[in-house]
């Protein structure tokens, strides 16, 4: 633990030093005209402004991991977010409450306070040329509508906060009301789009401002905004008829509106031709010179795994440095018997239905493919040479690990797999994991080990090494928006604004698929899928880009905030959380299924609830439907 807490310590000190604009929270400050004084104080109030950002890497702040059961965690690490896979949220005392604060979030409102009083200060900054100040105030504007953001997607209508108010309020004042869902929207895209035309194109000095938002980063938010705002859970959900407000007005129109399709899709364009102006570009893996003894199945799956982990990558729209993922957690205690065991946890695990989801190798869904032995996936196989470099050569595992998208391989790690990494850069004698137990990789202590025989590779930089009695990490900020995830959010808006004829719409989801390796759309189905049509169809389609976003992203925390604005969770989100039997030593018995949990999810569970004190501190505001 003392190597662990040396590593965080040599992290945080290199993460401060290259981003020192997020560490400069002012203090001392006698009266907020004071912070305003001179352009540095000022400088300190906008990074205070960045400084409430979301942990969207850290499994308890971002309700997303847990929530969607991408990972699960050992029984004696259950951070608070883990209550919303048991049915523990409540209005009593919110679990992740970021209305207000607590329970593993922070309050937004005062993140949107802070915010409120740099806009309205800023301009007094005597020393400050227009072009730094303009840019300055649409950072801070971005941010406001973030957070705005933040809360809609989580508790749907919410009250507009726009200004501060004076210390001396009156009680009216400060009672505010829940204002309608779309004129929240409306009001989030209208501070965005003041923001974008004094932002920056991209980063020019990198080394002290990465993370600061540019104008590839707002416009790509305003995309995903759109794109909630013309989902099913938000456009067109009967189940809101009667969610109305004190007054009786609506607060959710329950009539479906194609326009907003339309909007989501031009604003999802708008924003990919200004990520390919900049260079963004979707990741690919080229070997340093020298180290060029890998695999083209190699070569593919670091740049699958890289577009997540490797820091700053060409594909990185929008990267949190305010988060760095806890590798240590992730990362299986180890997949070679000489290296130390304790200096890594291995303690989140992906579920058997994340490892299901993934594609054959023919890019259809392994229960379509009329090449895959659906019916005998559980069933034990040796691995021959043609699968070295997913599976360890003379290895038994079952036949759901064989003839797999590289997208699974890249981003799983599992009993027989293949580890690449560890500082070796070509495919001789490539590590591997032997999670059964008594083996290397299986349950030797009561607080490090996969609860589901599955392990999160994608989130472990392949640079990191493991030596006898340390752990070196390359760390990296979150990705919270990379570019293959605009792709896909385009391709959804096409299909449900214009249908499967709609321009475009295949050229990039197929962009994705060629990266993993897989043919087009139009080539798998039509010649492994026994649903050959289903690309011509509307709905099939829909399942396709659905199902592309699970396997892509998996493992990013974005599928919770899919399945919900898709309305899917009562259905996704409640199928027992299965893995293997991990006590077991021989394969046999191994590759038994148990269940370590069956989620909760109820149809109020879309809306989270506003907590009882809140409520009874303001009058105005209304409690979301089933709390």
């Amino acid at each position: 633990m003392k190597i662990i807490r040396n590593i965080y310590c040599l992290i945080i000190a290199m993460f401060v030093s290259c981003q020192q604009y997020l560490d400069v929270i002012p203090d001392d400050i006698a009266t907020i005209d004071h912070a305003f004084s001179m352009r540095n104080v000022a400088e300190r109030y906008l990074f205070t402004c960045y400084s409430w950002m979301p942990n969207h890497g850290a499994m308890g702040s971002n309700p997303a991991f847990f929530g969607a059961h991408e990972v699960s965690p050992i029984p004696t690490n259950k951070a608070a977010t883990w209550g919303l896979v048991q049915g523990l949220q409540s209005a009593q005392s919110p679990i992740a409450n970021y209305w207000d604060g607590g329970g593993g979030g922070v309050s937004m409102y005062q993140a949107i306070r802070d915010c409120n009083i740099f806009l309205e200060h800023v301009a007094k900054v005597p020393d400050m040329e227009e072009f730094g100040r303009d840019r300055l105030q649409a950072e801070v504007e971005f941010l406001k509508a973030y957070y705005h953001f933040w809360l809609l997607q989580l508790y749907g209508p919410i009250p507009l906060i726009d200004e501060s108010l004076p210390i001396d309020a009156g009680i009216d004042d400060v009672r505010v009301k829940r204002m309608p869902f779309d004129d929240c929207v409306k009001f989030i895209v209208e501070l965005i789009d003041e923001a974008i035309p004094a932002l920056p194109d991209m980063i020019e000095n990198e080394v002290s401002e990465l993370g600061r938002i540019t104008k590839p980063i707002a416009a790509s938010v305003k995309a995903k905004v759109l794109v909630t705002a013309a989902s099913p859970l938000f456009n067109g959900n009967k189940d809101y008829v009667n969610f109305v407000d004190q007054d009786g007005s609506q607060l959710i129109n329950t009539e479906y509106d194609e326009t907003k399709w339309r909007r989501a899709a031009e604003a999802c364009k708008e924003a990919i031709d200004l990520c390919h102006n900049v260079g963004i570009r979707l990741y690919e893996y080229v070997p340093p010179l020298g180290q060029s003894n890998i695999s083209d199945t190699t070569r593919i799956q670091v740049s699958i795994r890289n577009s997540v982990s490797e820091r700053w990558n060409s594909e990185v729209i929008w990267a949190n440095p305010n988060s760095i993922v806890n590798q240590v957690l992730f990362t299986p205690r180890t997949w070679d018997p000489s290296r130390n065991h304790n200096a890594v946890r291995g303690q989140y695990a992906p579920p058997l239905k994340m490892i299901e989801h993934f594609y054959s190798d023919k890019g259809v869904p392994i229960e379509e493919d009329k090449t895959f032995d659906f019916a005998g996936r559980f069933n034990l196989k040796a691995a021959g040479h043609d699968d070295r470099f997913n599976v360890k050569e003379g290895y038994t595992t079952i036949g759901l690990h064989f003839n797999r998208e590289n997208r699974f391989y890249a981003s799983i790690g599992f009993d027989g797999g293949i580890w690449y990494g560890q500082g070796r850069f070509d495919d001789k004698n490539p590590f591997y994991i032997m999670g059964k137990a008594g083996q290397i990789t299986g349950m030797h202590v009561a607080d490090a080990y996969s609860v589901t025989g599955y392990w999160a590779k994608k989130l472990i930089n392949m640079q990191n090494v493991l030596e006898q009695s340390s752990y070196t990490v390359r760390w990296y900020a979150w990705p919270v928006i990379r570019l293959a995830d605009l792709y896909l959010l385009y391709a959804e808006a096409l299909n449900e604004s214009q249908g499967p004829e709609a321009p475009d719409i295949h050229e990039y989801v197929n962009r994705v698929r060629d990266r993993a390796g897989l043919e087009s759309i139009e080539v798998s189905w039509s010649t492994y899928s026994n649903r050959p049509e289903k690309f011509k169809t509307r709905e099939g389609l829909r399942e396709i880009i659905r199902q592309e976003r699970l396997n892509e992203l998996a493992l990013e925390g974005k599928q919770y905030w899919d399945v919900r604005r898709w309305k899917v969770a009562h259905e996704v989100l409640t199928k027992p959380i299965v893995g293997w039997n991990i006590y077991e030593k021989e394969a046999q018995h191994y590759y038994s299924r148990v269940i370590s949990n069956h989620p909760v999810f109820r149809l109020r569970d879309y809306l989270w609830p506003i907590s009882i004190q809140t409520l009874l501190k303001n009058d105005k505001l209304v409690q979301n439907p089933g709390w």
